[in-house]
């Protein structure tokens, strides 16, 4: 795989270094965002919140919010991770952004924080594709993903990313795939 130098050194800064490491860092970026900086748009049908958020809609709420991905934003990220109440706005102004869905004012403040770079004010800077791979390897520090890469432990790191174990075969198969490229 042909990196660009600045993401060599970014990576190296990161400590994703060992094959085994650039392999389950790249498989979960491409699960997250096929390599592209993305934003999260929750623009669910009434199925699909059922489905999907179920704990936060009854049946006749999911008809009153479908297709209405700012609606949605603010009711199921309000009163958490750092975000306001639902009329707010912070469900949606802080909704998953980059290469690594960045969710939360609690994630935009401390990413802010911690790089000088104002996402908290300037959120849609994560749709850069460097901002992108700042707040990727931001997140994987944060939550110490070296030490499960180093296990090949393709269960936390999943979890640890999404919540849970969503897209996990896929992630797995791009792991493989990634592990034939960086592992010789």
């Amino acid at each position: 795989m042909n990196l660009h130098k600045k993401y060599k050194t970014l990576l190296k800064q990161n400590g994703i270094t060992t094959p085994l490491r650039l392999a389950h860092f790249f498989a979960q970026i491409h699960h997250e965002s096929n390599l592209k900086p993305v934003e999260e748009n929750l623009n669910y049908s009434s199925t699909a919140l059922l489905r999907v958020f179920k704990k936060y809609f009854t049946y006749s709420q999911s008809l009153e919010y479908a297709r209405k991905p700012e609606a949605i934003a603010n009711r199921v990220y309000a009163n958490r991770m750092g975000n306001g109440n639902e009329m707010s706005g912070d469900g949606w102004k802080y909704r998953g952004r980059g290469f690594i869905q960045l969710t939360g004012k609690n994630n935009y403040k401390a990413i802010t924080k911690d790089t000088g770079i104002d996402y908290l004010n300037n959120p849609e800077l994560l749709l850069k594709e460097a901002d992108a791979m700042i707040s990727a390897l931001w997140y994987w520090n944060n939550h110490n993903l070296n030490h499960y890469a180093d296990r090949d432990d393709l269960m936390t790191i999943t979890k640890r990313i999404n919540g849970g174990y969503n897209g996990l075969a896929h992630r797995r198969e791009l792991l493989e795939y990634y592990k034939s490229i960086f592992i010789v």
